[in-house]
């Protein structure tokens, strides 16, 4: 009983090495409860990006965002009502954060086959990894027992999510405060092979940073004015729908679109970690798929703590 005791004190501190919480879990979670659960996250996200198919990166990012606000929780999912204010309107999900409809139509085909049993926080971890493997990227087995956060927190959204003008002693010190390495961070930071990012978040990169190849700064600057036109997008690498390690091989030639890619490749610690992963697309997908593992074990919520939501937008 008194190990219990002292596991169950461990998983509740904040800023816990996320591998104390990750034997809470487990891949068979919902073996008996919900056995067709995969199967339907996997059908759902087929769907949703084949037809377009940045909801890859985009789910991905939601599930990023979860985790590193008090824990992968599925706080990143309530909606702000006249009573309640959840991490939807924080700086780094405002305007940005895209693909709650994709979690919501899971949720509701996941309730229909097992209502009242699979929490939201699991739904968003499996969906990352499905919008991943349908992009081409690597798979890894899911731990699943997550339950769903009845809070959420706007000002941890604002301080704790690293911003793209970090510089990279930030990001190795922002991930270690959730128990991820630099080398973790180096990886995860690999998801930026998907997707795209809004020109109020590069900008500066590319009016002012020097460390940056001068045509590609030329091509994004003709996408994202000097001021105006904030929501412009523009790739974060030049295969955007492929998961790969392009984005390696971008930061290398100084052509990383955020300030805080290419800190990763900039005269620092992790310039060889870069330099392999551009070379090495196996490595990368090993170590990306073994980090997201990682950073799916934050702080979850298990056995009686919080709640399994029925409608991912609003506490029960």
């Amino acid at each position: 009983m008194g190990s219990t005791k002292l596991f169950v004190t461990l998983c509740v501190l904040p800023l816990l090495a996320s591998s104390f919480c990750s034997a809470q879990l487990s891949a068979n979670f919902y073996a008996s409860s919900c056995p067709n659960l995969q199967t339907i996250v996997r059908n759902a996200m087929t769907t949703a990006v084949n037809g377009q198919p940045r909801l890859g990166a985009s789910i991905l990012r939601l599930f990023f965002h979860d985790c590193f606000v008090n824990g992968c929780d599925g706080s990143i999912l309530l909606d702000d009502t006249s009573t309640f204010t959840g991490e939807k309107n924080a700086n780094p999900n405002r305007n940005s954060a895209r693909g709650f409809e994709v979690i919501d139509t899971i949720k509701t085909r996941v309730e229909a086959a097992c209502n009242a049993t699979v929490s939201c926080a699991d739904i968003l971890a499996l969906s990352a990894r499905d919008g991943v493997v349908l992009l081409g990227g690597p798979s890894w087995t899911v731990p699943l027992g997550r339950r769903d956060a009845r809070t959420a927190s706007q000002s941890a959204a604002n301080s704790q999510i690293p911003s793209p003008a970090s510089s990279l002693a930030t990001l190795i010190s922002m991930f270690s405060a959730k128990g991820l390495s630099a080398s973790d961070m180096t990886a995860l930071s690999g998801g930026h092979t998907i997707g795209f990012a809004r020109c109020t978040t590069f900008r500066n990169r590319i009016y002012n940073d020097t460390n940056i190849d001068a045509t590609f700064a030329a091509t994004r600057r003709a996408g994202c004015p000097a001021s105006g036109g904030d929501a412009r997008l523009a790739p974060l690498d030049n295969t955007q729908t492929r998961f790969d390690n392009n984005y390696y091989t971008n930061l290398v030639a100084r052509r990383g679109l955020l300030h805080s890619d290419q800190e990763l490749f900039n005269g620092g610690s992790q310039d060889a970690r870069v330099r392999t992963y551009s070379t090495n697309g196996a490595t990368f997908a090993r170590d990306f798929a073994a980090a997201m593992v990682k950073m799916g074990n934050i702080s979850p919520l298990t056995g009686t703590n919080g709640e399994i939501r029925r409608n991912c937008r609003v506490v029960n």
